[in-house]
């Protein structure tokens, strides 16, 4: 049983707007080190961060394109077959403390009636608090329709 069921390919329109904001915690940059296995030290090490071009610790960059794709998930929560392709251009650092809103946009849709549903063409913008733009990103996402005519 899904509670909150998501967009199905027979209810979404080019056009359509969806996203998510949260904040980014020091709990993410360290989380990201141990899950990737990455320790550089422009994510893991204070004094290092601080003599570096952005000023501080970054967050890694999967982990940021992790976070962009979240709302993408639960959009089509329980009707999405497979994310099909996610592409992200970092545009600028993200940091603890940045809050991070991701607003995608459906820009395409192509039916598959052999998969009972349809491609979802997608453009995503991420910014911080400031406005800055940090990733732009696409993807594609395969979706089942409600009505499996």
């Amino acid at each position: 049983m899904v509670l909150f069921p998501g967009k199905a390919y027979d209810e979404i329109k080019v056009g359509d707007i969806f996203g998510s904001a949260m904040t980014v915690t020091e709990t993410h940059l360290v989380l990201a080190a141990g899950l990737f296995g990455d320790f550089n030290p422009l994510h893991t090490n204070e004094l290092h961060g601080k003599q570096s071009r952005f000023g501080s610790r970054i967050l890694h960059g999967p982990f940021t394109s992790a976070l962009v794709s979240a709302s993408v998930g639960m959009y089509f929560g329980g009707t999405a077959i497979a994310y099909l392709e996610h592409t992200c251009r970092f545009k600028a650092p993200v940091r603890a403390g940045d809050t991070l809103t991701t607003t995608w946009t459906i820009v395409e849709k192509h039916a598959k009636p052999r998969h009972k549903g349809g491609i979802a063409v997608l453009s995503g913008v991420c910014k911080n608090q400031d406005g800055e733009v940090v990733v732009e990103a696409d993807g594609k996402i395969l979706v089942n329709s409600r009505d499996k005519k």
